[in-house]
């Protein structure tokens, strides 16, 4: 095992020889000579709770009992402490069952859902800022030797997008130590399956930092929000409804995460800068992934 390979301290890290995931498409170069490249594959998944329908999501299919129950998680259709059933998943139908013991009228938040920006079209229903009312994370301190530390080391962990491209990373962290890498087509499907599995492991919040390879939007920051991380980070830029999100629920948010530089737009005031930027090496480019995640 090389020293790129070494995932130790992962509780769910990427596979990216896992079947189904990518497959083999052969193409034409630039300079007209044949290649065979592996392509990420893009899937339906039916989420209903109990007897309703709730949503049809884009997804690579892995993870989807987690992706599902983020989903409803995020979206405030699952609240804490309700008793889940059951969570069956249909392979040939590509559909997931969640079963809880009461019942809730979807109705209304059915009529209000709207899309997102995000890639491959994200849902977000048009009363989830309700559920941020009176939300205040609690204040956690930042080191920025963690930040570079995360950074280098997920940077450097197989994934499908080292192998194949098009496809975006959530990383669930606890201080310098990621934990459970999640990877899908949208950020946001990424996102909830990290939800889904903190859910169905009663994982605490409030110690952790979310890490995501997307852009850091108003959705982004309400389902970290939602799920009571005080820190999210990313390699990439931000949208200004995602800031003043965060800063009117106390969520550090630290983007444009590359080699020595980053970005902090809310919660400067909780960074200990234990890190000395000189001795941290530029970040090297990636052969053939280049503004391939979009």
């Amino acid at each position: 095992m090389s020293a790129t390979d070494d995932l130790s301290g992962y509780l769910i890290a990427p596979d990216p020889s896992a079947r189904r995931l990518t497959r083999a498409v052969r193409g034409v170069d630039h300079e007209g000579r044949e290649s065979e490249i592996a392509v990420v594959e893009e899937r339906p998944l039916t989420i209903f709770l109990n007897g309703q329908e709730i949503v049809t999501a884009m997804t690579i299919g892995d993870y989807p009992e987690y992706l599902a129950l983020g989903f409803l998680r995020n979206q405030g259709m699952l609240q804490d402490g309700e008793a889940i059933k059951g969570v069956d998943y249909d392979d040939d139908l590509e559909t997931v069952v969640v079963r809880t013991d009461g019942q809730t009228s979807y109705e209304e938040k059915l009529k209000k859902k709207t899309r997102t920006s995000g890639c491959a079209v994200g849902t977000v229903f048009g009363d989830m800022m309700e559920g941020l009312e009176g939300v205040r994370l609690p204040e956690v301190q930042v080191r920025t030797s963690d930040l570079y530390a995360l950074a280098h080391r997920i940077n450097q962990t197989p994934s499908l997008y080292l192998q194949a491209g098009a496809i975006h990373g959530t990383v669930l962290c606890k201080g310098a130590q990621p934990l459970v890498y999640m990877e899908d087509v949208g950020r946001h499907n990424a996102v909830d399956k990290i939800a889904g599995w903190m859910l169905s492991e009663g994982a605490e919040a409030a110690d952790k930092m979310l890490y995501t390879t997307g852009r850091l939007t108003s959705e982004m920051v309400i389902k970290t929000a939602m799920m009571g991380i005080p820190v999210l980070a990313s390699r990439s830029g931000f949208t200004a409804w995602g800031v003043e999100i965060a800063q009117q629920v106390g969520l550090t948010l630290i983007g444009r995460m590359r080699g020595k530089r980053f970005m902090c737009l809310s919660g400067e005031e909780r960074l200990l800068r234990d890190a000395d930027p000189a001795a941290v090496p530029e970040e090297a480019r990636k052969s053939g992934r280049k503004g391939a995640q979009g």
